[in-house]
């Protein structure tokens, strides 16, 4: 369940990254996704689901506010809608245990 809510929370504030927002917002958007990739990793750990855990490990490094990842705002909205839709997605998607 709390996967569900983290998963659901992170998909609805990278897809408000796609309207114009004030720059801190668009700062506590990173820190509240390397926060919630990092927890959404060490509960796929707990699950023993590998793959998982290294791609919510690889999402909270690039989201992380501390040394940014300059990639131009098209690129960032890009990837904020492909980060969306597969949170999303991994809702309806029983993961293959690893």
């Amino acid at each position: 369940m709390l996967q569900t809510i983290i998963k659901i929370t992170l998909s609805l504030i990278f897809l408000l990254c796609l309207l114009q927002m004030p720059y801190g917002y668009y700062q506590a958007v990173r820190f509240i996704g390397m926060l919630g990739f990092m927890l959404l990793a060490y509960l796929s750990n707990q699950q023993n689901n590998k793959i998982e855990t290294i791609i919510y490990i690889a999402l909270a490094l690039l989201f992380q506010p501390f040394l940014k990842v300059a990639l131009g705002r098209t690129v960032w909205n890009i990837v904020d809608v492909i980060v969306s839709a597969g949170l999303i997605i991994s809702l309806f998607v029983k993961p293959k245990r690893t």
